[in-house]
């Protein structure tokens, strides 16, 4: 009697976000495999798959996009019935984890969603996870599977090389600075960051402040992980414009873009907005002139081949996927 001893790559792709799959596929030289969906009258999901999964080493793509809870509960359904068809290893890649931003309590009787969405892949079956630009790094900690903490900034750095001129790399508020300074370490660029207020008695509502550091006759670029309602960064920008910057962009992974969010964008400050494809762009955004749009398909591709190769991850980032 022999065993097999090959390694078998399978790659699935939730409803969520095909075109990405489809790229990260491609990239691979792999197919999609075969999923059978269906909704029952009530809005109850079925999934099946149309091969054998028995051995092999899977991946389950899924970005946490809106309606967001129909798509965690779908990718979820997806890893346990994998784990049930004695799948060999299961990776949940997450491009954009949902309830990120619910990381700890900030009043008293809050949940710590974030939290929750580890346990529930875990008990699901998923060996790993992966995710791109978390809101908080400590989202790692949350369970004791191995989690690929990945970074989009290999993407943006490319990008903004072709900036010509004085560049300020701006956080949001002050607890983005440590990303701004990363930023700023691989364009030779200053550090400033917009001091806000949030209430913490209603979400999404924000006022600037004031702007600490060098902006006066240079181009700013402020970086986020996200753009939700993008509350944010429009009045970041109109505020770095009254400070004296000759231009101001945004930088963001996630594009959310939640109403009014393109109508902001819209009317604001912003000569540019860059954003990943871990998400699908709202078709309300969709038309926005200023808004780019680049793919993380290639980074992701490159860490599912490590992962299935075992091979390092942290090499494809240079050490700053942490």
């Amino acid at each position: 009697m022999e065993a097999k001893n090959r390694k078998r790559f399978m790659l699935f792709s939730g409803s969520a976000n095909p075109p990405l799959a489809q790229e990260v596929a491609a990239l691979l030289g792999v197919e999609l495999g075969g999923v059978e969906r269906r909704t029952f009258a009530n809005g109850e999901i079925s999934i099946r798959f149309t091969e054998s999964v028995r051995g092999a080493d899977c991946f389950v793509l899924q970005s946490h996009s809106n309606p967001i809870n129909l798509h965690i509960m779908e990718q979820l359904i997806m890893i346990d019935a994998l784990q049930r068809a004695s799948a060999k290893r299961i990776t949940a890649v997450v491009p954009f984890y949902g309830y990120a931003r619910q990381d700890k309590k900030g009043m008293p009787r809050e949940p710590i969603t974030a939290r929750l969405m580890a346990d529930l892949f875990g008990t699901a079956g998923a060996d790993r996870l992966v995710s791109v630009d978390l809101h908080s790094t400590q989202i790692q900690g949350f369970t004791t599977k191995p989690f690929d903490s990945l970074t989009a900034l290999p993407i943006f750095i490319a990008y903004l090389g072709q900036v010509a001129g004085p560049l300020t790399v701006v956080s949001p508020d002050s607890g983005r600075v440590k990303l701004a300074a990363r930023f700023a370490r691989h364009l030779d660029a200053e550090v400033a960051f917009v001091h806000k207020r949030r209430r913490v008695d209603e979400a999404n509502k924000v006022s600037a402040l004031q702007v600490v550091g060098d902006v006066e006759g240079r181009h700013c670029v402020i970086v986020d992980d996200m753009i939700d309602t993008a509350g944010t960064m429009v009045s970041a920008a109109d505020l770095l414009i009254e400070s004296g910057a000759l231009s101001v962009r945004a930088l963001a992974t996630h594009p959310v873009l939640s109403p009014p969010a393109a109508d902001r964008i819209r009317g604001s400050a912003l000569s540019e907005v860059v954003v990943t494809n871990t998400l699908p762009v709202p078709p309300e955004a969709a038309g926005l002139t200023n808004l780019k749009v680049l793919s993380i398909a290639p980074l992701l591709a490159d860490t599912l081949s490590a992962i299935f190769r075992d091979d390092s991850v942290s090499e494809i980032f240079m050490g700053e996927n942490v």
